[in-house]
């Protein structure tokens, strides 16, 4: 005899039961986004403060007294700014698609069964991880046999490839099954065509999430200028505000003697912010775009050695 099902009336939906540990776990994860999201809005709260209200009333989210001197003062060379952007932004993007083409192309034959150099390259890969020429060595090869000092090829050719990036990347074309590939050796496609047209297209989670890890590392780079540039045109944004804050630093000296600007504040905490806030603006405009990426492609990369 088959038992009656209880029916529900339409409209009504059953009640979830209150668990502790769900409760429990969104308050951890509200904590965990408070924990990044608080700062953020500190940076930029102070940023926009008066200088005698931060040193009045201390640090606020909410601004004590809104003012933009931090900002006239980090923009009072506006030419200047805009062509460390302007490099910044081009080396960047040429870097890493250069780079991303690169180590997308060398990892499939590293993961490819069989490819019979499989190995030593690998073995080659892994220890460059492991020792590197050092600076000085480096800074030779660049400046004296190469030539690139001075020049904007230097933002982009050294380091284009990781051997821990390309590790990732090969890890995850491995990963895919080889059948997919021998299908399509059936079917005539030759090993670029494979490489790019399938292997690449369905591994892209791991290549915008490595891409999006390089450009980062580029857009941070200000080492890079201070060894190698002279030439104030070819100044990168990063190495352009750490002379800024230099600078800014020598201004305060003299403005806490009186010797400038009248005897008035002068703004070091909010121009400290309001660097980092120029600094970073476009990696936090372009992180939004690679973050559905960025923890899936992470994951693949690291499912299977």
């Amino acid at each position: 005899m088959n038992k009656q099902q209880p029916v529900l009336a339409m409209g009504t939906t059953k009640k979830k039961k209150f668990s502790w540990g769900q409760a429990v776990l969104h308050l951890i994860f509200i904590i965990m986004v408070l924990m990044y999201l608080v700062p953020f809005l500190l940076v930029i709260s102070i940023s926009f403060s008066d200088e005698s209200a931060i040193i009045r009333e201390g640090y606020s989210l909410i601004p004590p007294e809104f003012s933009l001197e931090a900002y006239k003062l980090a923009f009072r060379n506006p030419d200047q700014m805009l062509q460390s952007y302007k490099i910044t932004i081009l080396f960047t993007l040429v870097a890493t698609a250069l780079s991303i083409l690169i180590m997308g192309v060398m990892a499939y034959p590293l993961s490819r069964s069989n490819y019979k150099l499989r190995k030593p390259f690998t073995f080659f890969v892994l220890f460059t991880m492991l020792f590197s020429g050092g600076m000085v060595p480096s800074y030779i090869l660049n400046v004296q046999y190469l030539h690139l000092n001075d020049t904007f090829w230097i933002y982009i050719l050294p380091g284009l490839v990781s051997a821990y990036n390309l590790i990732i990347i090969r890890t995850n074309y491995k990963s895919l099954p080889d059948e997919l590939i021998e299908a399509a050796k059936v079917d005539g496609a030759k090993e670029l065509y494979i490489c790019f047209k399938i292997v690449m297209p369905l591994c892209k989670p791991v290549l915008a999430s490595v891409g999006f890890l390089f450009l980062v590392a580029k857009w941070n780079d200000w080492m890079t200028s201070l060894l190698y540039i002279h030439d104030a045109k070819l100044y990168s944004l990063q190495y352009l505000l750490q002379k800024i804050l230099k600078e800014s630093e020598y201004l305060k000296q003299l403005a806490d003697t009186g010797q400038l600007m009248g005897g008035e504040v002068f703004p070091s905490e909010s121009y400290r912010y309001a660097m980092a806030l120029i600094a970073a603006g476009p990696v936090l405009v372009i992180f939004p775009f690679f973050q559905k990426y960025f923890s899936k492609g992470m994951t693949l990369g690291g499912v299977k050695g």
